[in-house]
């Protein structure tokens, strides 16, 4: 018997053996109680809309229909709710989490469920009241979306203490690998913790640092079996071929581990990746950019009506700030600054001034004292330039009111990458300067992950991310965490 076929002996031997255990009961017991308490959270949300619906549109007054009372009705819409959600996969562990699918799903059930009963009342001829029907359904939605957001804020928390992981098993090259672990340990909530890694055949490991490799991409169910690892993560690198990948799947079918793999495509997400059979080859198609087009037409002129209501009613604030500005320090309360906006044009962004008038002129001396070293931006967290007024605007993100005038004049909009200043653009190079083919941003995913946090790495990586993967669904998303982001305070200095 050859080494290969001994390999391939014991990985079917390693394979029976894994399917014999089952998904490892420690993430059975984890990923049952979260799916438990979606269902106890989406029931309670429900009883809640139907109740609210029923003391709103009815009162004390006893209501039917076809004999069938409305408190009972609403008993009766309490199951079928939750079957439409389990039928849009709502409770899967793979949607739940992280990313917007899950609040697509539950949003799509509760649509489904809405047509349903639109039909079936037509159909038969059933007088429901409207009222009724108008508050409990949108009600509902909305308090799923907002339940389904606070447990996965309660996730989140729990994944960066170290609970609720996925135990992850990396397979590929060690560039490959270590960046995945790289990324990994940047965001914890996503809840895959990388416990090792099989690596081809002359691979260098000393780029995992303290990551234990545990084999070859041959030995992974046998590396699979002695940590207890739940989930397989195939990155890119030499000697994963599409066939080392066939094998692996048909090595994990029926074992209860998850396989994922991570492209070598990196920042392209989304409705961008569309998967299509040519020639019985399942080909990825990466559609360019939304750039133009209706949709981006459609966000263009919503920001512009939200920022035109919210400039007017921001007037009174801006008038009071401006007094208290000049109160507390010599200078003009508006302050100006030349930024670069879409493809390069220069435009005046406004700003509440936050620093002594002066502050430009001492930015050389204070040159030294920069906490931004690894880029282009200047960042002190106890800047001397600032005033005492402007640390607490600077705190709740009142300095950038001024800016919704950008929006109105164009220059900006609401949801965007940061606008950069001249000197900054001036050393971009070709990649970084695919930020400026959007309009910058008021907010943006630099805002509300870590604001001034951030390294100019990571700065430029979620500016790109956005520019590559823009969509109507990611601005929501952006503008709903951003009013955390602000009451946080996090990074705000």
């Amino acid at each position: 018997m050859t080494v290969a076929d001994s390999r391939r002996y014991a990985a079917v031997r390693d394979r029976e053996s894994l399917r014999a255990l089952g998904r490892r009961p420690s993430v059975d017991v984890w990923q049952r109680r979260y799916q438990r308490l979606l269902v106890l959270v989406d029931l309670g949300v429900i009883l809640i809309s139907t109740l609210v619906a029923l003391e709103v549109r009815f009162g004390d007054s006893s209501q039917s229909v076809d004999g069938i009372s409305y408190p009972w009705l609403s008993v009766l819409l309490v199951p079928i709710w939750l079957m439409s959600l389990v039928g849009a996969r709502a409770y899967e562990t793979r949607f739940v989490g992280t990313g917007a699918d899950e609040f697509k799903r539950v949003s799509s059930a509760s649509l489904r469920l809405m047509a349903v009963i639109a039909v079936v009342a037509y159909t038969f001829k059933i007088g429901l009241a409207r009222g009724y029907v108008a508050i409990a359904l949108p009600l509902g939605t909305l308090l799923l979306l907002l339940g389904r957001y606070g447990m996965r804020r309660w996730l989140h928390a729990r994944r960066k203490n170290g609970s609720y992981q996925h135990r992850v098993l990396a397979v590929g090259g060690s560039a490959g690998v270590a960046e995945l672990a790289a990324q990994l340990d940047e965001e914890p909530y996503v809840g895959l913790a990388l416990i090792g890694a099989c690596l081809p055949a002359g691979e260098d490991p000393t780029a995992l640092g303290e990551l234990p490799v545990l084999g070859s991409p041959a030995e992974v169910i046998a590396a699979v079996q002695a940590t207890g690892a739940d989930t397989v993560a195939v990155a890119s690198g030499p000697g994963i071929s599409p066939e080392t990948l066939r094998h692996l799947s048909w090595d994990l079918e029926g074992t209860g581990i998850e396989l994922v793999v991570a492209p070598g495509l990196l920042d392209v997400a989304g409705p961008r990746i569309i998967a299509r059979p040519v020639a019985g080859l399942p080909l990825l198609h990466v559609e360019e950019p939304e750039l133009s087009g209706p949709r981006q037409l459609l966000k263009a002129s919503a920001e512009w009506l939200f920022a035109t209501i919210a400039f007017i009613f921001a007037v009174p604030i801006l008038v009071a700030l401006a007094v208290i500005i000049r109160l507390d320090s010599p200078g003009a309360p508006l302050f100006r600054q030349t930024r670069v906006g879409r493809h390069g044009r220069d435009f005046t962004v406004y700003k509440l001034r936050t620093m002594h008038a002066d502050a430009e002129s001492l930015l050389e001396s204070l040159r030294d004292q920069n906490e931004a070293t690894d880029g282009l931006l200047f960042k002190i967290r106890e800047d001397p330039r600032v005033t005492r007024v402007g640390k607490l605007l600077r705190r709740w993100s009142l300095d950038e009111l001024p800016q919704l005038w950008n929006v109105v004049k164009g220059d900006m909009a609401l949801v965007g990458p940061r606008p950069p200043l001249p000197g900054e653009v001036a050393q971009y190079g070709p990649e970084v300067a695919r930020r400026l083919l959007v309009r910058p941003g008021i907010t943006g995913l630099w805002q509300v992950s870590g604001r001034s946090n951030l390294s100019w790495d990571d700065s430029i990586r979620l500016d790109l991310y956005y520019v590559e993967n823009w969509s109507l669904a990611l601005d929501a998303m952006i503008v709903w965490k951003t009013f955390f982001a602000v009451f946080r305070r996090d990074g705000a200095y």
